[in-house]
């Protein structure tokens, strides 16, 4: 049965990854599900202060199994009765992580891995996952806490298109586990070709796409599952930049991406590719059908 169904984190060693294992020890323990931790690599050896700081010894020695080691000890630390397995494969982690897609609830991911880079920055193997999953993904990012419980906020954001969507349901089931509101958006936006120089006419423009986007969200909102509160909300402006700004006030920011039988390039629309690269909090992506 789905419910039975482990949470899967990937994890490298890396600091954005430890705060993955967290994140996603929480989520298991609040599902009642176990906890699977992957460590997806080519490389025999890794470098890292993080994981060297967990480990109590050089880095230099820190070996795969000693990545998945580190994590099950924090994972068990942090949920003493949660069930926890790992494994270490030898692959490229995008595809490993895809494949455990199918046999997962929910896929969680730091922000990016042992490059350079700084961490506002999607590591690529988060965004291939994100982007042909077939569970939802969680990439934790922001400067939460790593809790999924009691947040600071106490509030999950899911962008709202025109239907009823597996997005807004799993929003709405995290937000009812957590016991917090839910806040479904549907932004808006007035085309330039359709403004004029007249300020009443443009004034009324604009309250004909807001009313039209108030209509929308209600149709999209009428079937909703039950088991949270739910709030609603429309703001002009575009729909990413829409939902990264809300993200600052939530614990969890959830969006939708439209999958396409037979399409194998990156299934990631502009808002959900924006979310990822740029929210304050972390980020679920949940599949939809195309």
């Amino acid at each position: 049965m789905s419910m039975d169904l482990p949470v899967v984190v990937g994890v490298d060693g890396s600091e954005p990854s430890l705060r993955a294992v967290d994140w996603a020890s929480d989520e298991a323990a609040l599902r009642g599900v176990p906890l699977r931790i992957v460590n997806a690599c080519l490389w025999e050896r890794y470098e890292g202060a993080a994981l060297a700081h967990d480990l109590g010894e050089p880095s230099a020695r820190a070996l795969p199994q000693d990545v998945v080691h580190s994590a099950v000890r924090r994972a068990g630390a942090r949920h003493p009765d949660l069930k926890v397995t790992a494994e270490v494969v030898f692959e490229e982690p995008e595809y490993a992580l895809v494949r455990e897609s199918r046999g997962a609830c929910a896929l969680v991911t730091g922000t990016r891995g042992r490059g350079g880079m700084a961490e506002a920055l999607l590591g690529s193997v988060s965004l291939t996952v994100a982007g042909h999953a077939h569970c939802p993904v969680v990439v934790v990012r922001g400067s939460h806490d790593n809790r999924v419980r009691a947040g600071r906020d106490g509030l999950v954001v899911v962008g709202a298109g025109d239907r009823t969507s597996s997005a807004l349901a799993f929003a709405v089931e995290e937000a009812a586990r957590r016991g917090v509101p839910v806040e479904a958006i549907r932004a808006w936006r007035c085309p330039a070709h359709e403004s004029t120089d007249d300020a009443l006419l443009t004034g009324e423009t604009a309250r004909l796409h807001e009313r039209q986007a108030v209509e929308a969200l209600d149709a999209a909102l009428r079937d909703a599952p039950g088991g949270a509160e739910l709030r609603r909300r429309t703001v002009e402006g575009p729909a990413g930049a829409v939902l990264v700004g809300a993200s600052r006030h939530a614990d969890l920011l959830v969006v939708g991406a439209r999958r396409r039988p037979r399409h194998f390039g990156l299934q990631l629309g502009r808002v959900a590719h924006r979310a990822l690269h740029h929210s304050a909090c972390p980020v679920a992506i949940v599949p939809e059908a195309g």
